[in-house]
């Protein structure tokens, strides 16, 4: 039998492998050009989809997939998660290659807000007075934002609002994992697979067109997207979602420390502002669910010792 504390420590490792990865993709996706955002979406969902069905087949999930298809409602949830994650990762592959790294950070530093705010939107979920103070903190951050860039953060609009929708539906759905991302890019293959199709038959298609490693990177988008995917999984269930939930604020940290210093994109001190603003609610709001989390645990305690 494993020891806890060794899995313990395996699952935060293994978290913060999965989170250290999505926080480095700014360095992967431009070395895909000049291949455009779209053409590397499809891309993504093609090569995604061998990666995850020999994953399937691999982790013997294949029962899992069944039974996941036979459900009328899962099939529906993983339709329009498919959707969703569709923007989520175009979203994300434009936000880099046209040189906003910066904003792509705000996008999943915000995330965890745009989450709680789904939340209560559509589960009817109540906020406690600090939860409301960190949510009111980063709408104002927006607004700062916002007026600095003299038009709304739009990708990091894209990318919170996305992933959190993305978030509530795998919540509701309640399968797993790689049996989940293995329907959704088998619903999005028909797009992306007539989409490069399209491109080739034009002569616009750049597979074939820029050398043999490019279009190996091409390829090894399947296993880019996998193996945080998979890092994820097994540290979900080995650690806290409280350890969880620190672990998320290291991609956005990467991709922003990398969209100053690998990248050189321009801070200006309103920006600074603004991302001053989102870290304090970032901060309330951490704070917060931990005390709350630890006062759960202390009245269940005493609870149980009455």
């Amino acid at each position: 039998m494993s020891d806890p504390t060794t899995e313990q420590r395996r699952g935060l490792l293994l978290g913060a492998a999965a989170y250290a990865m999505w926080g480095l993709f700014p360095l992967y996706w431009p070395l895909l050009q000049p291949a455009g955002a779209v053409e590397i979406l499809a891309h993504r969902v093609c090569w995604s989809l061998l990666t995850m069905v020999a994953l399937t087949l691999l982790l013997r999930r294949t029962p899992q997939l069944r039974t996941l298809v036979r459900d009328r409602r899962v099939v529906l949830l993983l339709t329009a998660a498919a959707v969703v994650i569709a923007f989520n990762w175009g979203g994300f592959i434009y936000g880099v290659n046209a040189g906003r790294v910066v904003e792509v950070s705000l996008g999943y530093f915000v995330n965890p807000l745009v989450t709680v705010i789904l939340g209560v939107v559509v589960l009817g979920e109540r906020l406690r007075p600090a939860q409301w103070g960190a949510v009111a903190l980063a709408t104002l951050a927006v607004v700062v934002l916002a007026v600095d860039y003299g038009h709304p953060p739009w990708v990091a609009f894209l990318l919170a609002g996305s992933f959190g929708t993305y978030g509530l539906m795998k919540k509701q759905a309640d399968v797993g994992a790689v049996e989940s991302l293995t329907f959704e890019t088998v619903v999005l293959l028909p797009l992306a697979l007539g989409y490069l199709v399209w491109l080739q038959a034009t002569g616009d298609g750049g597979f074939a067109s820029h050398g043999v490693s490019h279009a190996v990177l091409l390829v090894t988008t399947g296993l880019v997207t996998a193996v945080p995917l998979i890092c994820f999984g097994a540290a979900a269930t080995r650690v806290s979602m409280t350890a969880i939930g620190l672990l998320q604020y290291l991609a956005p940290t990467l991709q922003f420390v990398l969209g100053l210093v690998v990248f050189g994109e321009d801070m200006s001190p309103v920006k600074w502002i603004g991302f001053v603003m989102v870290w304090a609610a970032l901060a309330v709001f951490t704070v917060e669910a931990l005390e709350h989390h630890r006062r759960h645990l202390r009245d269940a305690a005493e609870a149980v010792a009455i």
